[in-house]
């Protein structure tokens, strides 16, 4: 049977759209763990009262192949110590599946990281688009000072794993603030390789 046709409007300003048929949000305290900064993280989630780092909304035809997932993803700014607020960040649980993030405002990056470890950054600003390709890690950071809004769309069979990032103790480099207004990389000292076995492992094909 066909699916009917849908649309969707993006609302820039406030980080949402029509049409969604889901939503979800992010707080400081979820996202313990992630910071270089641990003592900084807990101070700063008590003292702003646990505010919502970022929020997504997306309309999800179902999990089956040959189909799309899109939303709409709003960060907001902010500093943990040094460090960026930003994503949980994934690799999708069937590797192989792509994704692509079309920024409509705000000054962010999109880190990325292979099976391997090596990294790669991609500036997004509004009308950018950043194609992820199979087989990367990746999480968005909101490098500027107002809000940082991105659509998304992904296959609809790609599913999420949260835990890569979480096994390696982290991605391999931390984006920190260079203190005159920009950003530099800097070498997570806690970060644990992923064996041969396990990249091998994430380098299969699906279905």
């Amino acid at each position: 049977m066909l699916r009917e046709p849908v649309t969707s409007v993006i609302d820039a300003s406030r980080g949402g759209m029509s049409g969604n048929t889901g939503r979800y949000e992010k707080r400081l305290s979820d996202l313990a763990g992630l910071y270089e900064d641990a003592a900084a993280h807990s101070d700063l989630t008590r003292r702003l009262d646990d505010p919502v780092v970022y929020a997504v909304e997306d309309f999800r035809p179902g999990d089956h192949a040959g189909d799309l997932i899109y939303g709409v993803t709003r960060m907001m700014p902010g500093l943990i110590g040094r460090e960026f607020f930003l994503t949980r960040g994934h690799i999708h649980a069937k590797a192989d599946r792509p994704e692509i993030y079309y920024g409509q405002k705000g000054k962010g990056l999109m880190q990325l990281e292979s099976p391997e470890g090596e990294t790669r950054i991609v500036e997004i600003g509004p009308q950018t688009i950043c194609y992820v390709p199979p087989y990367w890690i990746h999480r968005s950071i909101n490098v500027g000072e107002d809000d940082l809004v991105m659509v998304f769309a992904y296959p609809s069979d790609s599913g999420q794993d949260y835990g890569i990032i979480e096994a390696s103790n982290g991605m391999r480099h931390r984006v920190m603030a260079d203190g005159n207004g920009g950003w530099r990389l800097v070498e997570n000292k806690d970060y644990r390789p992923r064996s041969g076995e396990n990249i091998a492992d994430l380098m299969k094909r699906y279905a």
